[in-house]
C-alpha cells in the first residue's frame, strides 16, 4: 500500500446542511458531486459527505455510533491569530466550538470545533513546522 490519504469522507444525518456548512467555511465543490454525495477539493485530496446511514450500511455496522469516535480531522494555520478567526467562521456556518483558541502544551496554539454533525476539527497554529 501507498502512503496517501486520497479521500476522507464524512457520514453526515442532512447532506444539504453539511455541503452548505462547508461551502460557508470556503471548500471548493468539484464538479463530480452529485444528488446523494457531495465532493469538495482539499489540498491533495478530497473531502466527501455522504449520508449517514447509507455510508454505515455501505460498511457494514450499525448508523447509530454516538461519542467520541476516536478521529479528530486537522487545519493548521500560518498564524496564531487565525485559529480563533477560523473558530469564529466555523461558528457562524453553524458550527459548535468545543474548545477555545489557547496555548497548548506543545507548545502551539489550537483549538477545536464540531461540524454539524458532531465531526471534531482541530485548528491549529504550528510555530515549530508547517503542515499543509
Amino acid at each position: 500500500m501507498e502512503a496517501r490519504l486520497s479521500l476522507i469522507t464524512l457520514g453526515v444525518a442532512d447532506l444539504a446542511r453539511a455541503r452548505n456548512f462547508y461551502l460557508a467555511l470556503g471548500f471548493p465543490l468539484r464538479p463530480e458531486s452529485q444528488e446523494g454525495v457531495v465532493f469538495l477539493q482539499l489540498n491533495g485530496l478530497w473531502l466527501s459527505l455522504y449520508p449517514r446511514a447509507a455510508l454505515a450500511e455501505d460498511v457494514g455496522c450499525d448508523a447509530a455510533g454516538s461519542g467520541f469516535r476516536g478521529i479528530t480531522l486537522a487545519h493548521n494555520v500560518r498564524t496564531r491569530e487565525e485559529v480563533a478567526q477560523v473558530l469564529a467562521q466555523a461558528e457562524a456556518a453553524g458550527g459548535r466550538i468545543v474548545k477555545p483558541a489557547q496555548d497548548v502544551f506543545w507548545g502551539g496554539h489550537s483549538g477545536y470545533f464540531a461540524d454539524p454533525d458532531d465531526h471534531l476539527w482541530e485548528v491549529a497554529f504550528n510555530p515549530f513546522v508547517w503542515i499543509e
